[in-house]
């Protein structure tokens, strides 16, 4: 099942960028992934829709969000509420995590009463997806051993790098653009050359056992 890659308008005033620029997206389009195209999203940075090669086009970005594996946007998802009051797309969480939730109104505020507050807000965030995308780019290149590989590399905890907490094998395929028998596989093998350690039943926790045979896989 390929990758499906969703590029919509920006909706921020001003950002004339668009995420994906042609000469990529037909790299990615290459791999076998798909791009989903908001009709007209390059046309601020002066590109058009037959630009970027063989795109499935829709007049709505929620039909782009909706059919998406990945969604590309050159500032973050969710600011679409400054402008009109109302989200258009959903998160869902893969693992227990952390939120820190902002409402609208203290963002509205800030704008008003603490511009350069408001403006580094902006820009952590801005910072804060193009991290989140370059993190899914570098997981879909490579033979499948090297994508899980890297994928174990990233999913190691931030306290103790020694502990990997991986996802479902399906959740796992989805975005390292795998079948979800290839992740096990892979996965398996990793364990049985003692590479990783199983720690639970459910094949979601492992300890690292050998780091050097990831990062050169």
């Amino acid at each position: 099942m390929p990758l499906v890659i969703g590029v919509t308008k920006e909706l921020t005033p001003g950002e004339r960028r668009v995420a994906l620029v042609p000469d990529v997206a037909k790299k990615y389009q290459g791999l076998g992934a798909v791009l989903q195209l908001q009709v007209g999203a390059g046309e601020t940075a002066y590109y058009r829709d037959e630009d970027f090669g063989v795109a499935e086009l829709s007049t709505e970005p929620l039909s782009v969000l909706q059919k998406a594996d990945v969604i590309l946007q050159v500032q973050p998802l969710g600011l679409e509420a400054l402008a009109h009051s109302r989200y258009d797309t959903d998160a869902v969480a893969l693992t227990d995590i952390s939120v820190c939730r902002i409402p609208l109104a203290v963002i509205q505020a800030l704008g008003a009463q603490s511009p350069r507050l408001h403006r580094r807000l902006m820009e952590k965030w801005s910072r804060t997806l193009k991290e989140a995308d370059d993190w899914l780019a570098d997981l879909n290149f490579g033979t499948a051993r090297n994508r899980v590989c890297n994928f174990v590399l990233k999913m190691r905890s931030s306290t103790d790098a020694q502990y990997v907490t991986l996802f479902a094998r399906e959740d796992m395929g989805a975005m390292l653009d795998l079948k979800m028998e290839t992740v096990s596989r892979e996965i398996s093998a990793l364990v049985r050359e003692q590479t990783l350690e199983p720690l639970d039943k459910n094949g979601r926790a492992y300890r690292i056992v050998n780091i050097e045979r990831l990062q050169v896989a």
